[in-house]
């Protein structure tokens, strides 16, 4: 086994990269008697390590909804030292030993099996101090339209919605230019008791590639529940002339839900990235997130950073 995965406590930290299809998941999170990705991944994981006392339980960079993709999830787990010994141990008549890391991305995915819609990527040592969840600077996002003037592609009809209307790329990205910054993001949030709806929109933009199908690409330090479809619904009814971009800062800045817009579905969705600060200062971005979280709020902007 390498010298850097003997854990100097009692726990090793791994990094997981995870990939999956969100069509036939009820979002990331564990719930009872429903099919999530958490779910799948946990139960595998507690095969994989079922004699070895409670299995592992994932942390994870951002809790995708039902339906939503992601080719760049990002989660942790804690290992003790058995376990870890446990994965340099060869599985299988014939196996040679792994390193421990390589051992458990096989066996996840041997266990999920060839026709999954979950792929477990890469698997890694974590440095000191990560944390998926807290330690991320920010998370990207992509969204996916074919318009009336877009050639659809059956074979991508799950991860692209299909529009009705032509639309306006031009304007679609002047409003979403103008939304970019430090805001309260309440009106394009659905509410969470004791969650922050205060984010920085890094970057949202509009593309369309060789088949004509309109990609959005939002970045921000966190999103709050829904507010990616909400964004990608509000500048889509801007691209169809039935709102005018300005008339999403007032909505942005009333800071109150409305029905002006629809929020888009989850289809189109993928989360692409999740970015880290450099190994050694994920430490402390996990800290300082943690030291903000659950502060109340007075109202005023802050750039605090914020958790998915």
């Amino acid at each position: 086994m390498a010298a850097q995965l003997e854990p100097p406590n009692l726990t090793s930290r791994l990094r997981l990269s995870i990939a999956y299809d969100g069509t036939d998941f009820t979002g990331w999170a564990k719930q009872p008697g429903i099919r999530t990705v958490q779910g799948e991944l946990e139960a595998a994981l507690a095969t994989v390590f079922r004699r070895f006392g409670p299995p592992p339980i994932l942390a994870v960079a951002g809790r995708t909804d039902a339906g939503v993709h992601a080719t760049g999830q990002v989660a942790h787990l804690d290992l003790t030292a058995a376990q870890l010994a446990h994965l340099a141990v060869p599985h299988g008549r014939g196996a040679k030993a792994q390193e421990p890391t390589l051992a458990l991305a096989k066996r996840l995915n041997g266990i999920a099996g060839l026709k999954s819609d979950v792929y477990v990527a890469r698997v890694s040592v974590a440095p000191p101090g990560f944390d998926a969840r807290f330690s991320p600077i920010f998370r990207r996002y992509e969204y996916r339209i074919a318009d009336a003037s877009a050639r659809r592609d059956p074979l991508l009809r799950h991860h692209t919605l299909w529009y009705p209307a032509a639309l306006d790329l031009d304007a679609m990205n002047t409003a979403a230019g103008q939304l970019l910054g430090l805001h309260d993001w309440a009106a394009y949030c659905r509410p969470r008791e004791g969650a922050t709806t205060i984010r920085e929109l890094q970057e949202f933009h509009w593309h369309r590639d060789e088949t004509g199908v309109l990609i959005a690409r939002l970045q921000a330090d966190a999103f709050c529940h829904s507010m990616v479809r909400a964004l990608v619904g509000s500048v889509v009814s801007v691209g169809e002339t039935k709102l005018l971009g300005d008339r999403l800062l007032g909505i942005r800045n009333e800071a109150l839900r409305t029905s002006e817009f629809k929020v888009m579905p989850a289809a189109g969705l993928t989360l692409t990235e999740v970015g880290y600060p450099d190994d050694a200062e994920v430490g402390a971005r996990a800290e300082q997130t943690r030291a903000r979280r659950g502060v109340e709020r007075d109202g005023s902007l802050t750039t605090a950073p914020s958790t998915a």
